[in-house]
């Protein structure tokens, strides 16, 4: 049983960068690797050079909960409210943020990173000096997070980078490999400050700008199931040791599916532990995720088949199980790969062949909107930036990016 010490700092001497891990683990540490950003035209030269040689290797992983065909829809009845932005790069595109109207980062499969200081009009294709072409390609960054000009990137096989002033230069954070699962999400959270995941349900904070981590959960979910193996949560005792679709709200709570579909779990600030819940329905888990980023209005759910479901407002989070309500939404079997709430009525679902979905009375109903229709691919990721103008952006393969026009 993994079982984290939540007080324990593990520290650093000044020479090298933390490599975070529970404080009962023994490390060792490595010097950060200071990583510079390139920015001049043969960025863009040699990842095209260099991507005819290598194989795009785990970004199609993703494809296998969506279909790729398009259900059918009625063309003069549906809406096309997003508008497609052309990117340096053809490979799937995996996360998007930004730390003021104009500045932000892109990131995506086969280390594909650009940068926009338009506000996302335009982007440009970036690139670390210090790192050759064949080990930068190597790389898919899935993650990426700014606030105020400090910014943190996550990526496969695993890699953190750290940047304190908008990206010009970047740190090279050194990881353990006896680190409980593997790292799944890093959210900037200040000067120095970042909340880190794992695959495994371990979260960590520093305030160091990763010289040490603190753990905030006690144990492994996989300990805390055997712990509480008569629970009453089915499928709890067929877990396999990881969790998938790991997502934070607003005000740091967490919720995460098991990598069966099979059940879910939350986690709000001030618990030790992930307490379990049952999916309560035979169709596996796609995707799950908050309405309005806060845990306590309620909760989303993907299923396979195209199927969503929607929480009633606040619920029990202390009980094994609540009640969902299904959505209207004629997805004609094909996957919901993801949800997002623009605002309290508007809602937006995204998923294979290049689906798009929008409700105008909190999730009820939901339309079909042809923005992407006659793109090939698929879409993964749907997201709204409140604090920037409320700003919405869609993630896909292939390069896709498409920018919510309204």
């Amino acid at each position: 049983m993994m079982v984290f010490k939540s007080a324990a700092l593990v520290l650093l001497g000044a020479s090298a960068t933390m490599a975070f891990a529970p404080a009962s683990l023994q490390t060792s540490t490595t010097s950060g690797v200071s990583l510079s950003m390139s920015s001049d035209d043969s960025c863009d030269d040699r990842r095209a050079f260099v991507s005819k040689t290598v194989t795009a290797g785990a970004a199609a992983s993703m494809a296998s909960m969506v279909n790729l065909a398009t259900p059918e829809a009625a063309e003069a009845a549906a809406s096309k409210m997003w508008k497609k932005v052309a990117v340096p790069f053809e490979d799937t595109v995996y996360d998007i943020d930004f730390d003021s109207p104009d500045h932000g980062y892109l990131v995506g499969a086969r280390g594909a990173f650009a940068e926009t200081n338009d506000g996302g009009n335009t982007w440009e294709p970036r690139s670390f000096s210090n790192l050759d072409a064949e080990e930068e390609i190597t790389y898919r960054f899935q993650v990426v997070s700014f606030k105020d000009g400090e910014g943190w990137v996550l990526g496969k096989p695993t890699l953190m980078l750290h940047t304190k002033d908008a990206g010009k230069s970047w740190e090279r954070i050194p990881l353990s490999p006896k680190l409980p699962g593997e790292p799944t999400s890093i959210l900037a959270l200040g000067p120095g400050q970042a909340e880190m995941t794992t695959s495994s349900g371990a979260v960590y904070i520093t305030d160091n700008a990763g010289r040490n981590w603190k753990a905030q959960v006690k144990e492994t979910i996989d300990a805390t199931l055997n712990r509480i193996s008569s629970s009453g949560v089915s499928g709890a005792s067929y877990y396999t040791g990881s969790i998938i679709n790991q997502v934070r709200d607003a005000d740091g709570a967490y919720m995460a599916v098991s990598s069966r579909g099979n059940f879910f779990l939350t986690l709000e600030p001030g618990q030790d532990f992930w307490i379990p819940h049952n999916r309560g329905t035979p169709r596996r888990i796609q995707n799950m995720g908050f309405i309005e980023d806060d845990i306590h209005k309620g909760q989303w759910m993907t299923l396979n088949g195209g199927k969503l479901f929607i929480s009633p407002g606040d619920v029990d989070l202390s009980k094994d199980s609540f009640n969902f309500i299904e959505a209207d939404i004629k997805t004609g079997g094909y996957g919901i790969t993801d949800v997002s709430y623009r605002n309290e009525k508007e809602v937006w679902a995204v998923g294979g062949s290049n689906t798009m979905y929008v409700s105008f009375d909190g999730g009820k109903k939901f339309s079909f909107d042809k923005s992407a229709n006659d793109i090939p691919g698929n879409l993964y990721n749907v997201k709204f930036f409140k604090e920037f103008g409320n700003a919405g952006w869609a993630l896909g393969s292939n390069g896709l990016l498409l920018r919510y026009v309204g």
